[in-house]
């Protein structure tokens, strides 16, 4: 799947990207799934396999051995993975991780890391942003990195890192300046890469959480950890908005994953409402069972277009923030929306487990809190599109 350059997507690289991504998730049934969510393992095999394939190397650029696809092919994949009935959170966070590295990092940076996770080497898979006591107000975190000749000395605490037991690298926001010595609220905050091969056990501890999806979820506990300046990412101060710069590519990708999972729920709803048999007539004969599925595929389809919208003005280098929250917003409702239909349409059988629905019910349902929640688009689309007074 290498290109030349980065490209507009054509239909016919799509449906080619597509299938490529097809021909790995068919190895890797629902059965796999199923007991990796017994067991609350990770996916080792599966990752490996999308990164032999080149595929979370997607938007790395192709002189640092990346694919150099466009965030429209990006969330294609993500899509692809979803749709197969397969859980793309266990490697998405590569794809738009990176994107501060990529876009902030010195040229030093990106040639020492970049290429090692393109071919897989290293893995970028946790983002170390979110706290115990500050949750979505970020410029309120209070993990502290204080300098002290060549490297930064940290403490401080995370929750709900995804992936931090499985992952070499580990983008984390810290504060580096008091908040009563900053103008805005947003400065004083700086982007440090750790390497947490030499990290855990010698400054970071991590505490696994049990959540009602596999998502390897962790609690990460920070005290007197050493970070080498040299892997501060950009200038001291200015981390928000590098980590800002990157929520529209993860909206989308996120978008996307719930595009996937809507179309294999509205896809095993119409094959079960055709195959039940109750009352000797097919259950898909009854407007009672084909009117959910029907209306949440058109509600499906139409966030689509909106995901393919943000994609595509982001491609094209211009503002995309609107269209990038409406987009998270319309294809998380529409996919836990289809998957109420496909729950409903199962009756009983849609809680056993070796019917899969469950499972992707439960790993959908998340995408209405996070990686942002529902209340905060709708502020967001209020206060910066229509001008309302801000909430919060």
């Amino acid at each position: 799947m290498k290109t030349t350059e980065l490209h507009i997507s054509t239909p016919e690289f799509q449906e080619e990207l597509r299938q490529s991504v097809r021909n790995i998730c068919k190895n890797y049934t629902d059965e796999y799934w199923r007991k990796l969510d017994e067991s609350n393992e990770y996916p080792e095999e599966f990752v490996n396999a999308l990164s032999q394939a080149g595929f979370l190397a997607a938007l790395i650029p192709e002189e640092y051995g990346g694919s150099g696809l466009s965030v429209t092919d990006a969330s294609i994949i993500m899509e692809e993975i979803n749709r197969s009935g397969a859980n793309a959170g266990a490697c998405h966070a590569q794809m738009y991780t990176m994107g501060t590295l990529l876009r902030h990092g010195s040229e030093e940076q990106k040639q020492k890391y970049l290429p090692k996770i393109a071919n897989g080497a290293l893995r970028l898979q946790a983002f170390g942003v979110t706290e115990p006591n500050t949750g979505l107000d970020t410029t309120q975190l209070k993990t502290v990195a204080v300098r002290k000749g060549d490297k930064y000395i940290v403490n401080g605490q995370k929750v709900f890192i995804s992936r931090a037991e499985y992952t070499d690298l580990m983008i984390l926001l810290v504060r580096t300046t008091p908040p009563d010595q900053v103008k805005k609220r947003t400065e004083g905050l700086s982007v440090l890469l750790v390497d947490l091969r030499e990290a855990v056990g010698n400054g970071i501890s991590i505490r696994p959480i049990r959540t009602m999806m596999n998502h390897a979820t962790t609690e990460l506990f920070i005290e007197d950890l050493e970070v080498p300046v040299e892997n501060l990412i950009g200038e001291e101060g200015k981390g928000f908005s590098y980590i800002l710069d990157g929520m529209n590519v993860e909206r989308i990708l996120i978008a996307a994953e719930c595009i996937g999972d809507g179309y294999w729920f509205v896809d095993r709803a119409a094959q079960y409402a055709k195959d039940r048999v109750v009352f000797k007539r097919p259950i898909g004969q009854n407007q009672g069972i084909q009117f959910p599925i029907a209306k949440s595929f058109i509600h499906l389809e139409a966030a689509n277009l909106m995901r393919f919208e943000a994609a595509r003005l982001y491609d094209e280098g211009k503002p995309c923030g609107k269209e990038a929250n409406m987009a998270k917003l319309l294809s998380a409702d529409a996919s836990w929306e289809a998957a109420n239909a496909c729950l409903q349409t199962h009756g009983g059988f849609g809680f056993a487990e070796e019917y899969d629905v469950e499972r992707k019910f439960r790993e959908t349902r998340l995408y209405q809190v996070a990686p942002i929640s529902t209340n905060l688009i709708l502020s967001y689309v209020a206060q910066h599109v229509l001008g309302l007074p801000r909430s919060y």
